[in-house]
């Protein structure tokens, strides 16, 4: 499991622009994906050869067939050199038999083999029976600890699922595979939540993959900054 996330605000989102795919699971008319959008105003985060542009400090994290792969063993973060604030994050994953990770948002460098320092969204194979008695906020897409999401929209393990995530303020929506399953303002969170941990108002961050001692495939990560 992991820990928070943040914000977002209405109609900046993107959803619905998904990639095409092929029977295989790779992406489809990519120059033509490509040029709509660098035309949007996104970047790429993964170059699809190495880790260039991502901080390891456990070494956890290594690149095979194109995607990052987050080794089964350990429970090391993987996290963007760069920080952000507002954005639209666009990526690609497919979750192994019990897979559990998180997309942390805003995150501070947690330099010890294991921690987390920000906001959680969770990454999970809900259909594992191991977690068949998880509290709500627990499963995929959910705002870790605080808010669940809509259990729906998840392909089964071994499959590629498309994600979309925008922060803006302390908005966040999540669609997965084209269902928005997260549409949430953290600012609306009780107020002892936000006395207590302040890191879910944390204004600005790394974004992270938490890993938790499984196995996870990343690819086609690419970001828009909001202004």
């Amino acid at each position: 499991m992991k820990r928070f996330f943040l914000p977002l605000a209405a109609g900046i989102f993107l959803s619905g622009c998904s990639p095409k795919m092929s029977p295989s699971g790779r992406t489809n008319d990519s120059a033509v994906l490509a040029k709509q959008e660098r035309k949007a105003g996104y970047t790429t985060l993964f170059d699809g050869r190495s880790l260039s542009g991502w901080i390891d400090n456990n070494h956890q994290y290594e690149v095979a067939d194109g995607a990052i792969v987050k080794k089964t063993k350990g429970y090391g973060n993987l996290y963007t050199e760069a920080e952000y604030r507002n954005f639209v994050l666009r990526f690609e994953f497919l979750l192994t038999p019990g897979a559990n990770n998180g997309l942390g948002v805003r995150h501070k460098l947690v330099n010890g083999a294991k921690g987390y320092d920000g906001v959680e969204l969770q990454i999970l194979d809900n259909s594992a029976p191991i977690y068949k008695d998880l509290k709500p906020y627990q499963y995929h897409g959910s705002l870790y600890s605080y808010v669940p999401a809509k259990r729906r929209g998840l392909k089964p393990v071994g499959q590629w699922n498309y994600q979309e995530v925008a922060v803006d303020g302390y908005k966040i929506r999540i669609t997965l595979n084209g269902e928005i399953i997260l549409d949430t303002d953290v600012k609306n969170l009780p107020a002892a939540a936000l006395a207590k941990d302040p890191r879910l108002l944390y204004e600005k961050g790394h974004i992270a993959f938490l890993g938790h001692d499984s196995e996870i495939r990343l690819r086609n990560i690419r970001i828009r900054e909001l202004k």
